[in-house]
């Protein structure tokens, strides 16, 4: 007899060692080898380049360790956008889901697409973002865009195929990542310049803006040198991001009361300390000054040739391509799954509820896909980012707020795992979170409104598809 399968629900199939490496491998993509320069520009030296990765680590920790107790109250397929919805109402839930497929997650998967392709292209230069593949009046595409755009359907593709093919891969490529980067790590720390490590921290506290030149500005004010210390945050937080995703597919892990919440800090814990360690190996071979100049910000470019010589470009380029495959399939597979949810809340297109029959949310990753692509096509994925680190960090500060209107609200419900130093440690969080994201506001206002318009625009969206639900 032929055993029929359920395809009505989403499977349990991803132990914690697969949530972890998906909290790790979504996180870790091309921005850890990159941001570093303009973080440097910013604040002007090595002691506080570290301190600014520290920081960013110690929000995304103590964002985790707060998300452990939401995720056992809710082990369910959706994560942030359940946790936002129990906290507060379907409005916020939805404002939140339609910023993630408007920019946050779509922009992230177009990104790092990109990515991959400008770092394949010191392979094969025939696939150059600097080339022009086909034009329109003004409108371009590069080889660049349309290779992403193929790895964004093909990826989606093998994840429409079932969790196992998707998991593989995420599985295979965040340990390869993990493994190049501790060994890029120790061959930079055994074979630095301890001229270079001297003069990289003979000043190391000293706070000022670098310029490719060599000139320095000091920040004449305490508010201006806040506004530069948030100014280069960003760059850090970016790196972070994505550590949330493993929320989304709680309906998919296995023991999820206990799982998510310690994939969470397993995760975090696994990436922060890449992520000052790998810093740490800059300044043990590159000048602060030659942190700033890297030709396009390609840090780890420039530490990898002083490194290994002229094969260092190669080396790099690999380690970036792994990064950047991984850390899109983890995202695909993540993003979808919160698109579903919306549509079970009828909140989403209607068929977006339905499952394939390996119990995948097929119509949702095709319909991602398709944003991604149309972000790669508009060549803003760099400003896309930027409205990302904004928005993320706000919805971060409001589920974490959540906390304790739900211990409030809804006193009576199991909790597996409470919120590690709670209240103090949440509190922390919604405090730096807050200041970060008013500094920007001052002081980055180019990317902080479009950013809040992109989101507030799910207003009226929520009101149109309420309502047109309701006819139906």
């Amino acid at each position: 007899m032929t055993e029929i399968k359920d395809t009505s629900t989403l499977k349990r199939e991803l132990s914690l060692l697969d949530a972890t490496l998906i909290v790790a491998g979504s996180m870790i993509g091309s921005g850890i080898f990159i941001v570093s320069a303009d973080i440097t520009r910013h604040i002007g030296s090595a002691g506080w380049l570290i301190a600014v990765w520290v920081i960013g680590g110690f929000m995304t920790l103590a964002a985790a360790l707060s998300y452990g107790e939401l995720s056992g109250m809710y082990p369910k397929a959706g994560g942030q956008y359940t946790y936002l919805k129990e906290a507060y109402n379907p409005l916020v839930a939805f404002v939140y889901g339609w910023s993630l497929f408007a920019v946050i997650q779509t922009g992230t998967i177009a990104a790092v697409g990109v990515s991959f392709s400008k770092f394949l292209a010191y392979l094969i230069p025939s696939v150059s973002e600097d080339l022009v593949l086909f034009q329109i009046g003004s409108f371009k595409i590069s080889p660049a865009q349309t290779l992403a755009i193929v790895l964004i359907f093909f990826l989606t593709y093998i994840n429409t195929k079932g969790l196992r093919g998707g998991k593989f891969i995420q599985t295979t490529f965040t340990i390869t990542k993990i493994v190049s980067i501790l060994a890029l790590i120790v061959f930079g720390l055994i074979y630095g310049s301890k001229a270079i490590l001297n003069a990289n921290w003979h000043d190391a506290w000293h706070i000022k803006q670098l310029t490719a030149s060599g000139a320095v500005i000091n920040y004449q004010t305490f508010p201006s040198l806040l506004g530069a210390l948030a100014a280069a945050m960003v760059g850090s937080v970016m790196a972070y991001e994505a550590w949330n995703n493993v929320t989304f597919i709680a309906g998919e892990i296995t023991n999820p009361k206990r799982n998510i919440g310690l994939s969470l800090l397993l995760g975090t814990v696994i990436v922060t300390v890449l992520y000052v360690l790998l810093n740490l190996m800059f300044t043990n071979v590159l000048t602060v000054q030659e942190i700033i100049g890297a030709n396009k910000d390609r840090v780890g470019l420039a530490a990898s040739n002083a490194i290994f010589g002229s094969s260092g470009t190669l080396i790099i380029s690999l380690m970036i391509l792994i990064a950047t495959f991984g850390c899109n399939n983890g995202l695909i597979i993540s993003g979808a799954r919160v698109y579903y949810s919306m549509a079970k809340d009828g909140l989403f297109f209607k068929q977006a509820a339905n499952l394939n029959k390996k119990a995948i949310p097929e119509i949702t990753l095709w319909l991602q896909a398709i944003m991604a692509s149309i972000l790669c096509l508009s060549g803003k994925y760099g400003d896309l980012l930027d409205m990302i680190t904004f928005i993320a960090v706000i919805f971060y500060v409001f589920t974490i707020a959540g906390i304790f209107i739900l211990r409030k609200k809804q006193p009576d419900v199991e909790r597996p795992y409470k919120a590690f130093g709670y209240p103090i440690i949440p509190i922390i969080y919604i405090i730096l979170g807050l200041a970060f994201c008013t500094l920007l506001i001052i002081y980055k206002p180019m990317f902080t409104w479009p950013g809040l318009g992109i989101a507030g625009l799910g207003i009226p969206l929520y009101f149109l598809t309420s309502r047109s639900n309701k006819e139906n």
